[in-house]
């Protein structure tokens, strides 16, 4: 399994550990606004999450992408950048495992 497949798995039992602490349901998060535009695995009707209750096709609704940054927005001191989208790239990855902030890299 990838590194970050692993990664992955870990971040979702603990979404799932705090959603559980908190009482937490999909509803109340899609109310709180942490879905910005399609909700996961696509289209609400089809939407498959493990343990989730069925949302409504109304919730789906997407919103507009905003535009991406434009050049890098992190970087570090061998010129390696990333702009911010996307998962971190393996040096960036590395630095943050090893304790170091992200704010760190950040150039603009």
């Amino acid at each position: 399994m990838p590194e970050s497949d692993s990664a992955k798995l870990a971040a979702i039992a603990w979404i799932r550990e705090q959603m559980d602490n908190y009482a937490l349901t999909l509803d109340d998060l899609i109310a709180a606004g942490c879905f910005d535009g399609e909700l996961p695995h696509g289209d609400a009707e089809g939407a498959e999450i493990p343990g989730a209750p069925d949302v409504p096709a109304v919730m789906a609704a997407t919103v507009a992408p905003q535009p991406p940054k434009k050049g890098p927005v992190y970087r570090n001191a061998l010129g390696q950048s990333w702009d911010g989208i996307g998962e971190y790239p393996d040096w960036l990855q590395r630095a943050v495992n090893a304790g170091q902030s992200i704010d760190f890299y950040r150039v603009d």
